[in-house]
């Protein structure tokens, strides 16, 4: 019994620290990476809000799961077994989309960056969202710096483009600029690159989570089952 529910409050302390490393890289996606998904033609703008979301709430459960383990409530067991079968059907749900979606994801970046490269000049927060990313990334239009030359806005610059293009400012003063001094690599490329090298890690990550919930829900089962025999001295089931 006393192993049992050491075990629990030690799985719940993990999931805590889940919960905190949710937050933290949500507060850091809506800091760091706000304009750059704001690039995005799909609806991901909300993503770091959910994950936020996601870590307070975990959080607050964790702390339920060790008061509940300590007090050897089996109401509180049972209801945070209920909780921790919710975040694995949530946490495979979102593993096995970002494995079947992430060539959706790509191609709603590349949308996207041809919807700024058309706007660039009249949508202010899509242009310092653009530029942005082109010195981040060290690229230049959708797929190579000549796609500015036919935009709107290269066309009314005399086939220039943004000073975010450029190597160094000081050589990107002349109309049109001289293509050494240029990021020669697209911008979707690179994004395509990250998302395609990145996005296993993050669904394998989200499916362990995921699975992990199993040995929660477990131990909050078997002990919840087990307080009335220890309290009373006779056994229910789960």
């Amino acid at each position: 019994m006393t192993m049992l529910k050491l075990s629990l409050m030690a799985f719940s302390f993990i999931f805590w620290a889940a919960g905190l490393t949710m937050l933290i890289i949500g507060i850091w996606a809506k800091v760091s990476l706000g304009s750059y998904l704001a690039l995005s033609a799909n609806d991901y703008p909300s993503a770091p809000a959910i994950l936020v979301a996601t870590g307070i709430t975990v959080i607050i459960w964790g702390f339920l799961g060790c008061f509940s383990a300590a007090t050897e409530h089996q109401g509180l067991l049972r209801t945070y077994s209920v909780f921790l079968t919710a975040v694995l059907v949530a946490g495979v749900t979102a593993g096995l989309s970002a494995l079947l979606y992430r060539q959706n994801v790509a191609q709603g970046f590349q949308e996207g960056l041809h919807q700024a490269l058309l706007a660039y000049g009249e949508d202010e927060g899509m242009a310092d969202a653009l530029d942005a990313l082109q010195r981040a990334l060290s690229c230049c239009g959708v797929k190579s710096y000549r796609d500015w030359l036919t935009s709107p806005w290269g066309l009314e610059h005399n086939g220039s483009v943004p000073l975010s293009c450029c190597r160094a400012r000081r050589v990107c003063q002349h109309s049109p600029p001289n293509a050494h001094w240029l990021h020669h690599d697209g911008c979707f490329s690179k994004v395509s690159a990250f998302v395609s090298s990145n996005m296993f890690y993050i669904a394998t990550a989200a499916l362990g989570l995921a699975l992990l919930q199993l040995i929660g829900i477990v131990l909050a089962c078997l002990l919840a089952a087990r307080v009335p025999a220890h309290r009373l001295g006779t056994a229910t089931p789960c």
